[in-house]
């Protein structure tokens, strides 16, 4: 039985495992966004109409956090099939869903055109895009460590995490172009809707590259030896608790800082600050530059030294940023944000191979997605509602204590980290 294992072992070349991990991940990461920066620059505006502006800002920072809501139930849901089909089909499943949410986004109608339904459809596909990105990201981090070989999981690793700056960069570098040749009037009155629509074509090429992909050769042994659980989600919640619980903490910093350093300072920044929409979307483009340079040095960092030191690396400087993060933000926005986006490079290399190892094949696809989204639930999606209400409560400084006290509870768990359950590649 075993001879014929061998036969089913797939023939992707490196270079198409990388790319398609990689793909997958910068569409998605450009969907999350294009979302994000509407947060704050549009849907206060056009979904949430309020005579007080930060009530209506507040009210388009609750839409933000539903799609962490949803990322766990998409875990769940897109993990069971990865773990049950395969990789390859799932992840085409998860791009679709994310995909044909954002492109409904941009043809919504606003507040002023139909009421309170609009900011209803919005949380709708807000929700949509949540599931997606929840089944996205475990399986391209497995199509690219599943792959990869010894000695090098946390460089392939990182290529999914650097979906994340690409996404971001493109994102930003459309909402800047749009901002460069429209005025404010064209902009609010349809200019918003051009990055959703776009996503449509992003979406097409990473299906065409997503479908000639094979399943990784982890998956075809588990299937080969009838590795599969019935229900995934169930085995990792009874077996696995502890890895779930310390993989989700493991991440917490990461999420924190991640959306502290995006949505929060660009609401705060534009609001507070005296910045102009377009200057600090400039310097947020300059910072995202440093955030990929960092990704791929920790990654080798990671595959010298190991993961775990590396995060725990990555979270001793979050938690001394932590500190730092008032002063740096009131007095020099450029420093505050290359510094910030180089820390958060650092922690992005090696938490999608740390959180892969943690978990066996049979329930690796659910495993790591659900410690990473849960992760995104207590790390990001309160973020920056819980920051701005720090900073106008208490005042900035509050938002960096919040942030070092989350590097604290990531820096226990990576320290109470199980030992690896099983090689990544097995």
């Amino acid at each position: 039985m075993e001879m014929r294992n061998t036969v089913t072992t797939p023939v992707n070349s490196p270079g198409r495992v990388l790319f398609a991990s990689l793909i997958g991940t910068t569409i998605e990461f450009f969907d999350f966004y294009i979302y994000a920066t509407a947060t704050v620059l549009v849907f206060p505006k056009l979904f949430f109409p309020a005579a007080d502006p930060a009530s209506a800002t507040l009210q388009s920072f609750a839409t933000f956090a539903l799609a962490f809501m949803a990322r766990p139930i998409g875990s769940a849901l897109f993990g069971h099939f990865g773990d049950r089909i395969g990789r390859k089909a799932t992840l085409v499943a998860a791009l679709l869903t994310m995909g044909i949410s954002t492109v409904v986004i941009g043809l919504l109608p606003t507040y002023a055109q139909i009421g309170v339904t609009a900011p209803l459809l919005l949380s709708l596909c807000r929700l949509g895009q949540g599931l997606g990105l929840g089944g996205e990201w475990g399986g391209a981090v497995l199509l690219a460590t599943e792959n990869a070989p010894e000695g090098k999981r946390a460089w392939y690793g990182m290529f999914p995490q650097l979906g994340a700056p690409i996404g971001f960069f493109i994102a930003t570098g459309l909402f800047l172009w749009i901002n460069e040749v429209m005025s404010d009037a064209s902009f609010f009155a349809w200019g918003w809707r051009i990055p959703f629509l776009a996503s449509s074509v992003l979406v097409l090429v990473g299906l065409w590259m997503r479908l000639k992909l094979t399943e990784t050769p982890a998956f075809a042994r588990a299937m080969a030896q009838h590795e599969r659980v019935k229900v995934p989600m169930l085995n990792v919640l009874a077996q696995h608790p502890r890895e779930l619980v310390a993989g989700m903490f493991a991440a917490l910093a990461t999420f924190v800082i991640f959306y502290l350093m995006t949505v929060f300072a660009l609401s705060w920044a534009t609001s507070k600050l005296a910045y102009s929409r377009d200057a600090f979307l400039l310097v947020q483009m300059v910072g995202v530059l440093f955030f990929a340079a960092f990704i791929p040095l920790s990654a080798v960092l990671a595959d010298r030294r190991g993961n775990r030191f590396t995060m725990l690396l990555a979270t001793v400087l979050i938690f001394i940023f932590g500190v730092a993060y008032a002063p740096l933000f009131a007095h020099n926005g450029m420093l505050f944000m290359v510094l910030g986006m180089c820390v958060v490079g650092i922690t992005y290399g090696p938490l999608g191979t740390i959180l892969a190892e943690m978990f066996p094949t049979a329930v690796r696809y659910t495993g790591a997605s659900l410690a990473f989204n849960l992760a995104g639930i207590f790390g990001a999606s309160l973020a920056p509602y819980l920051a701005t209400w720090l900073a106008k409560t208490y005042g900035l400084a509050y938002v960096g204590y919040y942030l070092s006290a989350a590097a604290v509870l990531s820096m226990l768990a990576l320290i109470a980290k199980p030992r690896s359950a099983q090689s990544v590649a097995s």
